[in-house]
């Protein structure tokens, strides 16, 4: 698909399995509700949980991202840029953060991602994407993109690659508390 089609794409609502860090995951604009109801209602996953944005740089997650300060910014960007050991992070969420993506949650999970494929998908989008792991909610994560057809057909666009080898989804941890949710 060439760019000017996968913005059209994602723009009108789409939904795209795409290669990340560790596995494949499941995608579409955030700010379109319809979208990530869709990936919801595929998923089996309940919106309460919320879900994680990633971004090819820490600029397109801003709008969604309550001010932070310059320490904890910096924080965040030197966790990024391994593809081995992706992070996410909880951080608190701006004030116009659609609750379909944040949940219950007064805060958003976001992630720079250093796979070439995901950071070009994000370029190319001119957005952050919904990441969320491209299974059915409760079963394990596709792996490839013939994964991705078994399990889901023609329910989503996807999208060919391979994932970075990360033996584990990213660790998500807290930057106000510093705790660690998921290692």
């Amino acid at each position: 698909m060439n760019v000017r089609g996968l913005r059209h794409f994602l723009n009108t609502g789409g939904v795209v399995a795409y290669p990340t860090e560790a596995v494949f995951g499941l995608g579409c604009d955030p700010n379109n509700r319809k979208a990530v109801q869709r990936i919801l209602k595929i998923k089996g996953r309940p919106q309460h949980k919320g879900l994680i944005l990633v971004a090819d740089n820490f600029d397109r997650l801003k709008p969604f991202i309550a001010p932070l300060t310059s320490a904890q910014i910096q924080k965040m960007q030197q966790s990024w840029g391994n593809a081995q050991k992706p992070h996410t992070w909880i951080v608190p969420a701006a004030k116009h953060c659609p609750k379909w993506i944040t949940g219950q949650h007064r805060s958003i999970a976001v992630r720079v991602s250093s796979h070439p494929y995901t950071a070009k998908l994000c370029k190319n989008s001119n957005m952050a994407l919904v990441s969320t792991s491209a299974n059915r909610s409760g079963h394990q994560a596709a792996k490839t993109d013939k994964m991705c057809q078994q399990l889901f057909g023609n329910e989503v666009r996807i999208l060919h690659g391979k994932t970075a080898g990360a033996k584990k989804p990213s660790t998500i941890q807290d930057l106000i508390s510093g705790k660690v949710i998921r290692k």
